[in-house]
């Protein structure tokens, strides 16, 4: 133990009792000195009534308890150390204060007798060391245990993050910003895996996204071959994590380098660096994650070099723990979104292709599910903007518009089950059937012509002359000019197009009309199922291919029933399969009422309408105007058909602009 002065603060002159105290702390002090209880302590007499004793980072100081009665303020100096866990008082003989209790505040740790053994000083120092020593690491260990508890609280909140994106980009974005939290990096990038051969070297990096604190630019993806040359590329091939105090000062015998060409283009330094990879379930690395800078203070920016040797740290190993265990975490959550997202694009090739086969079996509606979709899609966001109206608290999530969307694209999914002359039949007869009646009505002809021919022959043989044959001349092109009228009709009928009534009746006419076939049998120049045909009064379908073309709702439930769309998108079946129904229960296929219509089947009814009336890729209409498409919508609104609140938004809106504004 050694022994050293100080002067300390001045005191004023001391009475004979106070030299008595001085003497005896003089007596302590050199029992202390001579006698020392721990080699190391050091003995500091730092005031003329009191002695500090110094063991490493821990002091106790001993004084007269007449100091403690008396002059109390002479402790000023040691106030702040005596009231934290780095000082322990010890009082020389008996206060006579009976309240204790702020020198309890300010670390008494024990009363000795005015003049202590060596034997009592030395426990009671011992005593007092031990003391603060325990507390010291208990309070260490608090403080490393509240931190334990706040990274795993981190940590948590981190897992629960990344597992409820599912978005690659913004799952990229948050492991990016959250591993940069829990480190205190300034700054950092992200690095995602590309292509499919198994040998890592043959892939590449693309460069994703970069974050920093302290500056504004504007980064741009690019994509890199994976290669030692760079850390990010080391450390995909190595599958290790690397840990870089200065990257302007690289191990010697690195294979990789820093490019100091961005930190000299946006005015940035660049110091220290942890890049680690993210890897997959199997092992494989999908990604590779790199911070930089790691900084003392979080909120301090690095706006110059000065900047970044004040406060730019190495990062640490506890830093390396953390990011190792959200890239854990993060390697799995984004091989979950890359799967993810697989899964979403082949699914969307399904229902793209499935439209695909739908348009294909019927070119003459090509475009109108995909437009319908957009209409609905832009009607169920005008909807979710309304701020009055019944619809005015309706919102969407994510993928409840998506659910929309696709209940959209395969509205007419259904149509795959109705015969296809039947859906794509643009006219009242078949084509065949068509050229069926036209070859009858030849024959009728031909036949005719040979039977006047015969006629003529019998004449001549018997001696007629040309006045004799002239009759049969006029009957011949009578009756040609009735069946050419005739043939008129049926092509001016099979128009799908409002049948004027006298047409109906001479098509009944030749329903009835006969004629003699070859072999005999007389048959009439139109059969029944022509005649019905024909007399469509409207339109080009009979009341049973009608019914047929409307069942192909009943197949779209049925079909889209048998998908498990799991239940995310549970409701396409039943969106898709009403959007026919009717508000008054007059739709089918189920004569569903209002209150039982979804909501979206009812937008995408509206949506439906207004494409099947201006669509301009339809054979057998002409398109309408967007303005009385609109006023068709309004009648149909009238009639109890479709909901007057959402063609008003849709009106409103006018989301037909941003789907057909090319169009019309």
């Amino acid at each position: 133990m050694t022994l050293s002065t100080d002067a300390g603060p001045s005191v004023k002159p001391l009475s004979a009792s106070a030299e008595a105290m001085l003497a005896a702390l003089d007596r302590v002090a050199n029992e202390l000195a001579t006698r020392p209880a721990e080699t190391g302590d050091t003995v500091l007499r730092a005031h003329p009534l009191a002695l500090v004793v110094r063991r490493q980072s821990f002091v106790v100081v001993l004084a007269p308890a007449s100091v403690w009665d008396r002059q109390r303020e002479l402790f000023g100096p040691w106030t702040e150390k005596l009231a934290s866990v780095e000082a322990r008082l010890v009082l020389l003989g008996r206060p006579t204060d009976p309240d204790l209790g702020k020198a309890l505040n300010l670390g008494l740790a024990a009363i000795l007798p005015a003049e202590p053994s060596h034997d009592e000083l030395v426990v009671a120092l011992h005593q007092a060391f031990e003391f603060m020593d325990v507390k010291a690491r208990s309070e260490s260990r608090g403080k490393w245990l509240n931190r334990y508890r706040y990274e795993l609280g981190e940590l948590i909140d981190i897992a629960r993050a990344l597992t409820t994106e599912r978005e690659i980009d913004k799952l990229l974005g948050l492991i990016l910003e959250k591993s940069r939290f829990v480190t205190g990096a300034d700054a950092g990038s992200m690095y995602v895996v590309e292509g499919d051969d198994p040998r890592p070297a043959h892939r590449s990096l693309h460069f994703k996204l970069s974050q920093n604190d302290s500056l504004s630019f504007d980064s741009r993806e690019f994509t890199m071959p994976i290669s030692a040359r760079s850390m990010a590329g080391y450390v995909a091939l190595e599958q290790k994590t690397l840990r870089i105090d200065d990257v302007y000062d690289m191990p010697v015998g690195a294979p990789f380098a820093f490019d100091r060409s961005f930190d000299e283009k946006v005015g940035y330094r660049t110091k220290s660096m942890l890049v680690t990879p993210l890897t997959s379930s199997k092992g494989e690395v999908i990604g590779v994650l790199q911070l930089i800078n790691k900084k003392r203070e979080a909120k301090q920016k690095l706006l110059s070099p000065e900047d970044v040797e004040r406060n730019v740290v190495p990062f640490d190993e506890r830093s390396e723990e953390l990011v190792k265990t959200v890239a854990a975490q993060a390697g799995i959550a984004l091989e979950n979104a890359i799967l993810y997202d697989d899964i979403r694009k082949i699914f969307e090739g399904f229902v793209q292709a499935s439209v695909d086969a739908i348009e294909a079996r019927d070119p003459t509606t090509s475009g109108h599910s995909r437009r319908v979709a957009d209409l609905t899609v832009g009607l169920a966001m005008a909807v979710e903007r309304a701020d009055s109206g019944p619809y005015r608290a309706v919102t969407w999530t994510r993928e409840g518009i998506r659910e929309i969307e696709y209940a959209s694209l395969l509205h007419d999914f259904g149509k795959i089950g109705v015969r296809e002359h039947v859906l794509i039949k643009a006219k009242k007869l078949y084509p065949g059937d068509l050229e069926l009646i036209r070859q009858r009505f030849e024959f009728v002809t031909r036949t005719l012509e040979a039977e006047i021919l015969t006629r003529k022959l019998l004449l001549v043989q018997r001696g007629a002359g040309e006045a004799d044959l002239a009759p049969l001349d006029q009957e011949l092109a009578q009756r040609k000019k009735e069946l050419e009228e005739a043939w008129l009709v049926v092509e001016g009928a099979n128009e799908p197009t409002v049948l004027a009534a006298g047409d109906f009746k001479r098509i009944e006419e030749l329903g009835r009309q006969s004629y003699t076939r070859l072999d005999g049998q007389v048959e009439t120049l139109l059969n029944g199922r022509e005649v019905q045909s024909l007399s469509v009064m409207r339109g080009s379908l009979t009341n049973e291919e009608f019914n047929e073309i409307r069942s192909h709702v009943s197949h779209t439930y049925r079909f889209l029933s048998q998908i498990p769309w799991g239940s995310t998108f549970s409701s396409v079946a039943l969106i898709a399969g009403a959007h026919h129904e009717r508000l008054n229960g007059t739709g089918y296929p189920n004569r569903l009422r209002a209150e039982e219509i979804p909501l979206q089947s009812k937008l995408m009814t509206i949506s439906d309408i207004f494409d099947a009336l201006t669509a301009s890729d339809r054979p057998y209409k002409r398109a309408v105007p967007v303005e009385k498409a609109l006023h068709i919508l309004g009648l149909e609104v009238k009639d109890g058909h479709v909901d007057g609140d959402l063609v008003r938004i849709f009106t409103e809106a006018r989301v037909w602009e941003p789907v057909m504004g090319a169009l019309y």
